[in-house]
């Protein structure tokens, strides 16, 4: 697994993105994030996903995804959304470690996880799809209208802004905001005090709580998806992607 790393802190795995500074989620990353996903699943009793100081993860890989026809592009994001929801669903609790920058992709990762612990300063975190002319992906607003309600998540996907630690935690995006060198500190010190929890107990608890998103998504993510997919392929939106795409470069 060359795009992630998994650490052992007892009960608790730290999973790392390891994708290059960017941690630009492709393929590849997708692929070790899912043979890390089942590992983690068996073998720990909570878990905390990072990235770097600089991003946890600057989102899609726009250069790759450009590169890709309809249907692969088809098949990259139905199984980007699988991931994302086996995250969610994952059957223990899971923290992200934000220390560095969630942006679109990234915030969508993030936001699949239990709990978010965010470096105080400049980092950011949001999603900014529709500025690129994207939707937000189905997934992500079912998540983010759970996390922060309808009104803070409508007002976020509508103007694309990035929030600050500080405007993060005012809507309960961001669960704790601490100096980056603490932030995968608390994130395992939270983790730790939970997998000493009953895992039977546990995993009930993160179903019921995962449960009415998991349904949604399950019976109406296909359907929004090819809506999605649809505008992927909008002449003018490809052009707003490929300059988006160069800083990736």
């Amino acid at each position: 697994m060359s795009k992630v790393t998994v650490e052992k802190h007892g009960d608790v795995a730290l999973l790392r993105m390891t994708n290059g500074v960017p941690n630009a989620i492709n393929q590849e990353l997708l692929v070790d994030f899912q043979e890390a996903l089942q590992m983690i699943t068996s073998e720990y009793r909570a878990m905390v996903l990072a990235g770097n100081p600089k991003f946890f993860s600057m989102g899609l890989d726009l250069p790759y995804v450009l590169s890709l026809d309809r249907e692969g592009m088809a098949g990259f994001y139905e199984n980007w959304n699988q991931i994302v929801l086996d995250l969610y669903t994952l059957p223990i609790p899971t923290a992200a470690a934000v220390a560095g920058h969630a942006t679109a992709g990234g915030a969508i990762m993030a936001m699949a996880c239990d709990f978010r612990i965010m470096a105080a300063g400049k980092t950011k975190i949001g999603v900014n799809e529709v500025l690129i002319g994207l939707p937000t992906p189905y997934l992500a607003d079912l998540m983010l209208r759970q996390i922060v309600g309808d009104r803070a998540a409508t007002n976020m996907i509508f103007t694309g802004k990035f929030l600050s630690p500080e405007e993060a935690g005012q809507i309960g995006l961001a669960d704790e905001v601490h100096q980056a060198e603490e932030v995968e500190a608390k994130a395992l010190e939270k983790m730790a005090a939970l997998a000493a929890l009953r895992p039977g107990a546990m995993a009930a608890v993160k179903a019921t709580r995962t449960q009415s998103v998991k349904l949604l998504y399950e019976e109406h993510g296909s359907r929004v998806n090819q809506t999605c997919l649809d505008i992927w392929q909008d002449p003018k939106v490809r052009r707003l992607l490929a300059v988006a795409a160069e800083r990736f470069a």
